[in-house]
């Protein structure tokens, strides 16, 4: 079998796993990220390198739109790896491991949602965002892999059973997706989920 075989088959192997796994929580994070949009309140996302970019992808899809056969204003979600300036200051005032969790303090109130995307489950800068998100009564969410240690400090944790970070992040993708779609049904069609 070639790698081009395998990898499909892998995550054509994972898929349906992963979805009876994480369906319910899924539908729970779609119900708490528009419990917050219909308070007023944002969503704040963060990881590092692929999730970094996952974490500005989840962003503008609240921001513009999912939907194309929905017109609808746009909501207020915020990548957290996107200025430069903030996350190198911090990263050299402070430590780098603190780049998520001094945004979060600087722009969330109680309410507000942060989601974090770590496929390790264990990177720090990720946990110090959740930690300070827990001071200040905020919500937090998870997008992982199973068994890992942020599930235990989120009030969420959607974990993707596998070891392979790039299926990890294939399915995260999938999982946002289905969330953002969800979110515009239940607050602009008036679906329960």
């Amino acid at each position: 079998m070639s790698i081009i075989d395998e990898r499909f088959q892998e995550l054509v192997d994972l898929i349906p796993k992963f979805q009876n796994e994480s369906k319910k929580a899924i539908t729970e994070a779609s119900k708490m990220i528009s419990v917050a949009f219909r308070n007023e309140n944002k969503v704040l996302i963060c990881g590092n390198g692929g999730s970094a970019a996952d974490s500005q992808h989840f962003a503008a899809e609240f921001v513009n739109a999912f939907s194309r056969d929905i017109t609808r204003k746009g909501l207020p979600a915020l990548a957290l790896t996107t200025d430069s300036s903030v996350m190198t200051s911090i990263g050299n005032d402070s430590s780098f491991e603190n780049i998520f969790s001094r945004q979060v303090q600087a722009y969330s109130k109680p309410g507000d949602i942060l989601v974090v995307l770590t496929t390790s489950g264990s990177s720090t800068n990720c946990i110090n965002a959740v930690l300070e998100a827990k001071k200040l009564g905020v919500l937090s969410i998870a997008l992982t892999r199973t068994e890992a240690n942020i599930s235990q400090l989120v009030d969420l944790a959607i974990a993707v059973p596998s070891e392979n970070t790039q299926h990890i992040q294939e399915c995260h993708i999938l999982a946002y997706h289905v969330i953002t779609e969800l979110v515009e049904k239940i607050l602009f069609e008036g679906a329960d989920s």
